[in-house]
């Protein structure tokens, strides 16, 4: 495996499925079958990440069934319980210009549009209507910012890592 692999979990393997090495996988992924969109899997054994192909899969129930290259009997699947499932970031699809992945906006500083700054971005969180963004502030408390592009999100910048907002700010004790 190259240097530059940049494991992304994505899922773990939950045990067997059938008696023909099939695997359950639990998928971090939204909807949970777009894992089966990602080839090779890397699976980390002995605490080394191995690459596996993906020979089939697809959503059984509630559910995700995938065959893995080399697991052929029950055994072999049952062995693999709870093992972790990665993909190399490079495997991500580009996103358009001013689109996001979560996890490259936790950990960035958020400041309001006074120049204040309010927290850093502890996790983000999916409400239905839109993303929030959870801000914990200097006060270990925890603030809720909904990810409104153009609204209460003004700029993102990577680089800066620094998120600016248009929301009010009051840390005080």
């Amino acid at each position: 495996m190259s240097q530059a692999f940049k494991p992304l979990i994505v899922g773990k393997l939950n045990g067997a499925s059938g008696i023909k090495g099939w695997v359950k996988v639990f998928s971090y992924t939204d909807p949970k079958e777009n894992i089966l969109n990602y080839s090779p899997w890397y699976l980390k054994l002995d605490g080394q990440w191995q690459q596996v192909l993906i020979i089939n899969g697809r959503e059984q129930g509630k559910t995700v069934v995938a065959q893995l290259e080399g697991c052929n009997d029950r055994n072999t699947a049952e062995s693999y319980r709870g093992v972790e499932i990665a993909i190399d970031e490079s495997q991500l699809p580009q996103l358009e210009e001013g689109e996001y992945y979560w996890r490259d906006l936790v950990g960035l500083t958020v400041v309001n549009v006074a120049g204040d700054e309010m927290g850093t971005v502890e996790k983000m969180m999916e409400t239905g209507a839109n993303d929030v963004l959870v801000v914990k502030t200097a006060s270990k408390e925890e603030l809720l910012i909904p990810y409104v592009p153009e609204y209460s999100v003004i700029k993102v910048d990577l680089e800066s890592k620094q998120i600016t907002v248009d929301w009010e700010f009051d840390d005080q004790p």
